[in-house]
């Protein structure tokens, strides 16, 4: 029996869990790195200070444990969507990582929408919407706004990929230059079909295949690592997939209909469809949902930009709160929104809306406003925004959601919960395990190394440790109507 080390890359820190081969947590530890914000739009991240976050965050992880390298292995789940160029000699960003809320590409999507053909192809293709959401009008930016960043991806000289491939690529020492298809399937120039990078896609934006990683399923090996010295003898790196889905895994959705919503900086609903690629719902896109032993099953997804994150803005920018945990006992400190709602469009609305111009806005403020009502506000727009997708999802397809499997740090937040279930009027389910993308990346390297062979041997070991059932009223829909004037009004 080895001990997993699932390397959870997120927006706001790097965390290292240590599971054993049970899928029990043992303990974590988790480094915060910055944030960087140089004009409106446009999120940044240090590569190198996530690389050696990563290092610091093992480090701790450890601490005091018997070392011995046959007894680990690492896994590694990540913020999709996020673009790190890195000269191939040096091991150097050339540029700061352009974070997935990042929108300096809406301009360049603009302009690839005037081409004739070019949605049809990107969504026939890839799945996707044309978005600066997505990766790949990201990678152009670089290539085009960095001194000579283009002629090196040409040459092969320069690399490109998402936070998994530079983590992988720095943790082999520069042996693996690869990605996995959840990764691949972000970037708006993966053929979701063929399970390869697109011909046709790279040339329509101009972005050569020699600047791209080798794509791999997400249960395959991706090499060794010492971790930098911290073992002497080096340790395997197998599993490796985005953290929707490994948050999907983590789940255990393994079937057709199953589906989860991650609450985090941003949130991602994903729904199972099985292994065939049907066309999204309008509004949705398609991704792999994850691609296990031999096989590769598709989803339906939307993406918010800002959940968590505005319960941080709330507190970093606005100083309404000291923090996200004292948003519950403030929401129910008033018996209604007062008619207040806060669409968090900070970096423009995502699915499935897809109005990357649109900014956030309050609405519905009078002089009997308070601090309590806007902090409500700011609550209820994370389940709002999770009711749209859900309903995007159900509204055409004829499935039905009787439950959906929650993770993530607002999972915690009872007001939350109890009326995200009144608006989908739905069960909202939790396990034991908040961090299930962590857990999803665990049960890929378990499959990588054959502990399972099937996905029953390892869903057995969900643990449903909180179900809420809905209780919804003729307010919970009045509520939900006025939601849903306040964003069409924004985005006319």
């Amino acid at each position: 029996m080895k001990y997993i080390i699932s390397i959870d890359q997120s927006t706001s820190a790097t965390k290292a869990l240590l599971f054993d081969e049970q899928c029990k947590l043992l303990t974590r530890a988790s480094v915060a790195h910055r944030q960087y914000y140089p004009k409106a739009g446009w999120v940044e991240h240090d590569a190198e200070e996530i690389y050696g976050n990563t290092i610091k965050a093992i480090g701790q992880l450890l601490e005091g444990r018997d070392l011995d390298p046959e007894k680990y292995t690492l896994a590694i789940t990540n913020q999709r969507e996020t673009v790190v160029a890195w000269d191939k000699q040096t091991g150097k960003p050339v540029y700061h990582a352009l974070v997935w809320q990042d929108t300096r590409g809406a301009e360049l999507c603009r302009s690839w929408r005037k081409v004739e053909g070019m949605e049809q192809l990107v969504e026939q293709r890839s799945g996707l919407k044309v978005d600066p959401n997505f990766c790949a009008s990201k990678i152009c930016w670089i290539l085009d706004n960095v001194e000579g960043a283009r002629a090196k991806a040409e040459a092969g000289e320069l690399l490109v990929g998402t936070i998994d491939c530079w983590l992988v690529w720095k943790l082999t020492s520069g042996r693996t230059f690869a990605t996995d298809y959840t990764n691949a399937s972000r970037t708006m120039l993966f053929n979701i079909y063929q399970l390869a990078w697109d011909a046709d896609l790279l040339k329509a934006t101009g972005i050569p295949l020699a600047a791209l990683p080798e794509p791999r399923p997400c249960d395959a090996r991706y090499g060794e690592t010492t971790v930098e010295g911290l073992f002497k003898v080096p340790i395997e790196i197998a599993g490796v997939l985005g953290d929707s889905h490994g948050a999907l895994i983590g789940q255990m959705c393994f079937d057709a209909g199953t589906g989860k919503v991650t609450y985090g900086t941003g949130s991602s609903v994903m729904l199972n469809i099985g292994k065939e690629p049907h066309k999204a719902p309008e509004g949705l896109v398609t991704s792999i949902g994850f691609s296990i032993l031999g096989k590769t099953y598709y989803a339906y997804e939307g993406n918010i930009y800002s959940t968590g994150a505005t319960l941080m803005w709330m507190a970093d920018q606005m100083k309404l709160i000291e923090s996200p945990a004292e948003t519950e006992a403030i929401a129910n400190s008033v018996d209604s929104n007062g008619g207040v709602y806060l669409v968090p469009a900070f970096s423009g609305l995502g699915a499935p809306w897809w109005q990357d111009q649109v900014k956030a806005a309050i609405v519905g403020m009078t002089f009997n406003t308070t601090r309590a009502h806007i902090v409500r506000a700011a609550v209820e727009s994370i389940a709002y925004q999770v009711t749209d997708l859900v309903k995007a999802m159900t509204g055409t397809t004829g499935i039905t959601i009787s439950e959906l499997s929650a993770d993530g740090g607002p999972t915690g937040n009872r007001f939350l919960m109890q009326f995200q279930a009144d608006l989908l009027d739905a069960d909202i389910v939790c396990t034991d395990v908040e961090d299930a993308s962590a857990l999803g990346a665990v049960v890929v390297n378990g499959f990588a190394r054959r502990v399972w062979t099937r996905p029953d041997e390892v869903s057995r070991l969900k643990n449903i440790v909180k179900r809420i059932t809905p209780a919804p009223t003729e307010v919970t829909s009045e509520v939900y109507s006025a939601w849903r004037r306040a964003v069409e009004h924004l985005i006319k």
